[in-house]
Formats: structure tokens, C-alpha cells, sequence
């Protein structure tokens, strides 16, 4: 019989990428680590790793094997959701997890009505970047996030997560009152050409869709100054040093001096609620998706 134990830490192999790093993930040495995927192959009678320069890589086995561990977490998963079928009333714990504007517009929001509506159910929020969403559900740490669309995201058919649409986040740029722009109701992005830009930092997930925007506008921005925290780029553009895109989802400090102008074409970025297989059936998941599907609504009108 498969030690379950052993399996998992082969899942976190192949999820993390490497065996150390699914060792820091799962609080164990990279010695034990190997010692339980060793362990593993040895059972089956099968090599689950190989070499690949430095490190390894799984080998057709173990991808065969992990086709059915996901189908395994899966069917325990709905066993767990069986045995709880006679309490459809919310209760107990939720832990959720966002991108940072997702975590602040939608999740607060959502969390306080829960508490208001289903005064027996306890949400727990935390902040957390996009790849960081899927870890905390692949590890059980989440029960449900909100993600943005990225090329690093696992792909929508990956049989460990639920990736459903929330909602599309336009993309506003923003300049100081006195900008020339500013009075405009909408622009192509084009007549922004020319201007000195303030853009996301390189590992941001939203840097790849300016500098896309920018590029179906037949423009590559004069990028002078990065900033990680969309509360630093507005007060750069406040102090004149630029214009940017912000999501429109990113609340600006109100007390600035800035406009929002909308674009020709609404350049935007795609979020996303993502659970573990069949995580959305559980009384609680399911309470606080329906919150925040109507918050969606309203968010970015």
C-alpha cells in the first residue's frame, strides 16, 4: 500500500520545482525530503527521479503517479465535504488569501459580511502575491484566493486547483490635476507617449501588462522611475515625476492632487478565485464566493 506521507512530498516536488525547495516547504530537511521520495520508489518498484545536470527532474512514473495522487486529494477532499453534507450552515474556520488591492477591496469587505451574516463562521485573511496564493492552498495553509492572471500561473486544466473568472480590472492612467490629460474622459494611450513613466518594479505581475498596453499603442514607455507599492506611484505622479497605469481596483491616497483617465481599448488585468479541487462546494467557500461575486460587481464600475 502507498504511504500517502510519501506521496505528498512528491507532489511538493513537482509543484515547488526542486527537492529542496519542496523540503523548506513541507518543514523537513532536504535529506528527509529525498529519503521519502527514495522510499517511495523503492514500494512501487519504479524510479520517480533523475538526474538533469545539478538537480533532478520526475521521471514519466512519477508524472503518471501524480495523475492519480491529485485524483487521490480530490476524492479525500469530497469525502471530507461528505461527512460534513448535514452542516450546510457556514461554520468554523475560512482562511482566504489576495494580491494586495484584492486583499484590501474585496476580501475586507467580504470577511465583514460574512462575520455579519454567518456569525458561527471565523475568516482569516491574508496577504499574499500570486504564485504565494497557489502555495498556501497547495500546502492546505488556504482555503481559498484570489490570484491574478500570470504566465507563471499553473495553467486553467491543472487538476489540483478551481480557477474561475472574478472579475476584469481595467487599467486607468493616471496623472497630476494640472496634467494636460486630466480633463479628458477618455484617451488612447498614444498621446502619452512622450511623457516620462512610472512603472511597476520588474517582478510585479502588473509590469508585464503596461509595458503590453503601452506596446499595442505602438509605444515603448520612457520608464524613470519603479515602484513596487501602487500608494509610492501615485505620490510620484503627484509630485509631477511621471504618469502610470494603475489598476483601477488600486485605490490613490485621496488627499492627492490626481486624475484617473480612462483608455481607449480598457488595457486590464484578469483576477481570479482559486480553491483546491472542489474546494468551492464547502458551505463556507461557497458563501464567501457568492460575497465576493457580488462584490466584483460593483468594484471597478
Amino acid at each position: 500500500m502507498i504511504d500517502l506521507r510519501r506521496l505528498h512530498v512528491l507532489r511538493a516536488v513537482e509543484h515547488y520545482g526542486t527537492v529542496t525547495a519542496a523540503a523548506r516547504a513541507l518543514h523537513l530537511t532536504t535529506s528527509a525530503a529525498s529519503q521519502q521520495v527514495r522510499g517511495l520508489a523503492r514500494e512501487l518498484g519504479v524510479d520517480l527521479l533523475e538526474p538533469q545536470g545539478r538537480g533532478v527532474r520526475l521521471t514519466p512514473a512519477a508524472r503518471s503517479l501524480l495523475a492519480h495522487a491529485d485524483a487521490i486529494q480530490a476524492r479525500w477532499d469530497q469525502a471530507e465535504l461528505d461527512l460534513r453534507a448535514d452542516h450546510d450552515d457556514p461554520a468554523g474556520l475560512l482562511r482566504v488569501s489576495g494580491v494586495p488591492t484584492a486583499a484590501s477591496v474585496l476580501l475586507a469587505p467580504m470577511a465583514a459580511r460574512l462575520r455579519e451574516r454567518h456569525p458561527r463562521l471565523s475568516v482569516r485573511i491574508q496577504e499574499a502575491a500570486v504564485l504565494e496564493g497557489f502555495d498556501l492552498l497547495f500546502e492546505g495553509r488556504a482555503d481559498l484566493s484570489i490570484v491574478e492572471v500570470t504566465p507563471r500561473n499553473p495553467p486553467p486544466g491543472d487538476a489540483r486547483f478551481d480557477q474561475r473568472p472574478l472579475l476584469d480590472d481595467p487599467f486607468d492612467l493616471v496623472v497630476p490635476d494640472t496634467h494636460r490629460l486630466a480633463g479628458r474622459d477618455r484617451i488612447d494611450l498614444a498621446e502619452a507617449a512622450r511623457e516620462d513613466w512610472i512603472a511597476p518594479v520588474a517582478d510585479s505581475p502588473c509590469r508585464p501588462h503596461v509595458l503590453s498596453a503601452c506596446g499595442a499603442a505602438g509605444f515603448t514607455p520612457d520608464v524613470v522611475h519603479l515602484a513596487l507599492d501602487w500608494n509610492v506611484m501615485a505620490h510620484l505622479v503627484a509630485h509631477g515625476l511621471g504618469v502610470a497605469l494603475v489598476p483601477r481596483l488600486a485605490p490613490l491616497p485621496p488627499h492627492l492632487p490626481l486624475t484617473r483617465v480612462r483608455c481607449t481599448g480598457d488595457p486590464h488585468r484578469k483576477l481570479l478565485t482559486c480553491t483546491r479541487a472542489g474546494g468551492h462546494e464547502r458551505p463556507a467557500v461557497a458563501a464567501a464566493l457568492d460575497e465576493l461575486r457580488e462584490l466584483a460587481r460593483t468594484a471597478v464600475a
